[in-house]
């Protein structure tokens, strides 16, 4: 009689495929609806933003990137132009740079040194103006300027008072609202007066959260995110005559996270709730016909990615968890979509693994939702596991196809993805509940998660691992210094050891976050032992178990010298920690070559402690990374 055969993980897929540059992707639409511009890499391998003309295969690029590669780009609404932005080996002072379609000339809208610009907004009526927020004046805060498209000027509109961290401008292309840090924590909604006052509108408390949106089309209402009154951040109208609010969209207990805005009428047509997965409610039902044709395209969460100005044609994206992102053009006359491309092909023929939302319960009793990928091919028991926590805190996990997961799942390890207190989304109830909490409760969640993965025989104690980026930095130190025995080792990309030196260091543009800080974190004025008791450097010496540590040398967010205190500290106790410093990254590492190499040293490291299995490290030209 035949032996059955062993259940086994399907071939290794490689890390180029997994974390190297996309083929294609985010495809933009211009707005007379003649050309879609896309980001792919050139022959050196380096991201440059691509034209085709809509219906032909002429594609061509457009930008000469020499190093960095371009993520961010977006068109204006004079047909010929886009602008894309891009920073200095990972510094986050972003330029603005206008690329001209025909000729491929390119101007630095924004060539101040040290200097970060952020687009405030574009405007149909107004295509050849943007207003851009720069620091230019003060570190600290960011005015707006109005800068001419055609020739380049640059010219001041408004004055930031120093607490204002959002700005929102009307249909007549005027700042008319803002959202602005609080001095106790919590926000204000302030609307500029004809005499260029500003007026408080609404007051958020340091427990809630809220900011404007959007003007509608006549400048008498003004669309607003807050979650007063509720326990979730909701979407209201607010009548500026009558000072009324009313609710355009709500749920009890999922924040509102997209919305949809006709770029001309100025109509919200429809906002999203992220749950275990995204879920759209269409407001304006001139479009209601569209969106069921648009999910029965194919599976996965679909979004709107961008139309042009007459909003015949759409450009939608498909997210799977288990494949690559698909791109399509969609036709509102006729209702049928045509495939544009996928980011990354070489993804459909592989076998990925399949992420399954699942929630436990914490021990006070509060419910968490995470995400859980598991093997393909093997029993999903007893396996070796990797927590990987996410950044922010004030973010969250989703649903989707996920890299890092992919790549760990494929080499055999159980991958769990845990929205702990304080991740976004879930309401204010659960973003408070993970106030002063870091190391605290929002710690005592991914120990929660570990005991249910345990108990449910899916992990092997003795071989789960931590890792995460920012935040998921942090936490693996906490993990590795405040639980010494829970974990086998430790991945930390970009985590901060010492919450003293992190809030001591911010970029000087966060100053209007520092209140917010104080109230989440704690304040460092007053409550420097607390903060020194949840900060993983002043307990190296209790780590048992190896950690790696990658750091970008230019990140301004979470400095160098974050990941050099813990290193220097551990070396001196002869505890076993590696570190591999990349000399052109910031928060996280944008070329692909220093990601092929992190990850490479990461796929050794984890194979070495949880015995999963690796591909080689091989030679990787370009990459920055200095490894001790």
């Amino acid at each position: 009689m035949a032996s059955a055969q062993a259940p086994s993980l399907p071939p290794l897929i490689p890390r180029e495929i997994l974390f190297g540059n996309p083929e294609k992707t985010s495809p933009q639409l211009s707005p007379d609806g003649k050309y879609l511009a896309y980001i792919a890499p050139d022959e050196k391998n380096v991201l440059q933003v691509w034209l085709r003309t809509v219906g032909q295969e002429d594609d061509q690029i457009l930008t000469a990137d020499k190093k960095r590669g371009i993520r961010i780009f977006f068109w204006t609404y004079n047909a010929n132009q886009l602008i894309y932005m891009q920073d200095l080996d990972g510094d986050e002072n972003f330029h603005l740079h206008l690329v001209n379609i025909h000729s491929k000339i390119v101007r630095d809208l924004t060539p101040f040194q040290g200097v970060k610009a952020e687009l405030v907004e574009l405007e149909p009526k107004f295509p050849d103006e943007a207003l851009v927020a720069l620091n230019l004046n003060n570190p600290q805060k960011f005015d707006v300027y109005r800068i001419n498209l055609k020739n380049g000027a640059v010219e001041f509109d408004t004055d930031n008072p120093g607490n204002i961290i959002s700005w929102t401008s009307d249909a007549d292309f005027q700042i008319r609202a803002a959202t602005a840090s609080a001095p106790g924590g919590g926000y204000d909604l302030l609307l500029h007066k004809p005499d260029k006052q500003w007026e408080i509108l609404r007051h958020w408390g340091s427990d809630e959260e809220g900011n404007s949106v959007s003007f509608s089309a006549d400048g008498k209402t003004l669309y607003i995110e807050g979650n007063h009154d509720a326990n979730a951040k909701r979407l209201l109208a607010v009548d500026l005559d009558t000072r009324q609010e009313t609710v355009i969209a709500e749920d009890q207990q999922y924040d509102v996270v997209g919305i949809i805005i006709q770029p001309l009428t100025r109509v919200i047509q429809a906002v999203s709730f992220y749950k275990d997965k995204q879920e759209w409610q269409v407001i304006d039902q001139s479009i209601a016909a569209d969106f069921e044709e648009i999910a029965k395209v194919r599976p996965g969460e679909f979004s709107v990615i961008s139309r042009d100005l007459e909003d015949k044609t759409w450009a939608l994206a498909y997210r799977t968890d288990d494949g690559p992102v698909y791109y399509y053009a969609y036709n509102r006359e006729s209702k049928t979509s045509t495939f544009l491309f996928s980011n990354q092909p070489k993804l459909e023929t592989l076998q990925l693994a399949s992420m399954q939302p699942i929630s436990y319960e914490a021990r006070d009793g509060l419910t968490i939702h995470s995400y859980l990928t598991t093997p393909v091919g093997i029993p999903t028991q007893n396996l070796p596991t990797v927590l990987l926590v996410h950044g922010g805190p004030w973010a969250r996990d989703t649903w989707g196809f996920s890299p890092t997961a992919q790549w760990l799942a494929n080499r055999g390890y159980a991958v769990l993805q845990v929205n702990f207190r304080g991740s976004t989304g879930y309401g204010k109830a659960f973003l408070n509940a993970g106030n002063r909490e870091w190391a605290g409760k929002m710690h005592d969640d991914l120990i929660d998660s570990v005991n249910w993965l345990v108990e449910k025989g899916i992990s092997d104690p003795q071989k789960i691992a931590i890792m995460g980026g920012s935040y998921g930095g942090y936490a693996t130190l906490v993990g590795l210094t405040f639980t010494p025995e829970i974990f086998a080792a430790g991945v930390d990309i970009v985590g901060p050891s010492n919450l003293i030196t992190l809030i001591e260091t911010i970029p000087p543009y966060w100053e209007p976050l520092k209140a917010m800080l104080s109230h989440r974190v704690g304040n460092l004025e007053t409550e420097e032992e607390f903060l020194k008791s949840r900060s993983p450097l002043f307990y190296a010496d209790r780590i048992q178990k190896p950690l790696l540590i990658g750091q970008g040398a230019n990140d301004p967010r979470v400095k160098q010298s974050e990941s050099d205190q813990i290193v220097n500290a551990m070396q001196q106790a002869g505890l076993p920690v590696q570190y591999a410093l990349y000399t052109d990254e910031g928060h996280g590492f944008a070329r692909p070559e220093n990601r092929l190499h992190f990850f490479a040293i990461a796929e050794e490291f984890l194979a070495k402690y949880l015995g999963g299995r690796f591909e080689p490290l091989a030679d990787i030209p370009g990459h920055s990374g200095i490894v001790r």
